[in-house]
């Protein structure tokens, strides 16, 4: 099986090149890796360009700032694996985690795994999560998603998304910033297919140290999850 990375890429030359090496590293070998450079000004388009290309199958390069989505967005058609994984270009998320996500694929035949930071116990843990108020969004964020959806998640709003490429290049996505993840959640209920989830690790970071999302991002969250309830 060949697992396609898709990692969306924005002002993190501090952490670029330490993500592709974990994600070299990890468990399985048989990957695509699809990096996306989102328009970054910090000098991470430098070191791709010098450096990093070498590492990686396919680079994107935005020549404008369009957000996560839009960047998953391009990646989408230039997917040639069996399966599809989001991957931040931040380190909180680790990719010693993929085997675990390909589980369910191997003995449920599942189409869709979601990797929950919240699974175990289903509790949130304040130091990886860094602040309440985070908790307190994901939280809500998660119920509602769960309301409009008919599903039973614990953390609906996780970067970790493994997908069947055929489902997942089948999607019509739209949302062009951090929504693609109550998008993609609701077109795939759309489509009646069960989310299985798997605990993972996850070492939150703050706004200090380059987090992006924010409580604006939370609120565009509920609307989108509305808008493809009743709208769209």
């Amino acid at each position: 099986m060949l697992l396609s990375i898709i990692i969306p890429v924005f002002n993190e030359v501090n952490t670029i090149e330490q993500i592709l090496k974990k994600v070299r590293n990890q468990q399985i070998k048989n990957i695509e890796i699809i990096v996306v450079d989102d328009c970054s000004t910090d000098g991470t388009k430098k070191i791709l360009k010098d450096k990093l290309f070498k590492d990686v199958d396919k680079i994107i390069y935005h020549k404008n700032n369009k957000g996560k989505g839009a960047a998953i967005q391009s990646a989408q058609k230039f997917i040639n694996g069996d399966f599809v994984i989001i991957q931040d270009a931040d380190l909180e998320y680790d990719p010693n985690d993929y085997i675990n996500l390909i589980k369910p694929i191997n003995t449920h035949n599942a189409k869709v795994v979601y990797g929950s930071r919240v699974v175990k116990n289903n509790r949130y843990n304040s130091k990886n999560f860094i602040s309440l108020y985070r908790i307190f969004f994901n939280h809500i964020l998660t119920m509602v998603s769960n309301i409009v959806n008919n599903q039973n998640l614990s953390d609906a709003h996780t970067c970790y998304k493994m997908f069947d490429s055929k489902v997942f290049k089948n999607l019509k996505l739209c949302e062009n910033d951090f929504a693609f993840c109550p998008e993609v959640t609701s077109k795939i209920s759309r489509l009646k297919l069960k989310i299985f989830e798997v605990q993972i690790t996850y070492n939150g970071r703050t706004v200090d140290e380059g987090k992006k999302i924010g409580i604006i991002d939370g609120f565009r969250a509920l609307y989108v999850l509305l808008k493809y309830k009743f709208i769209k």
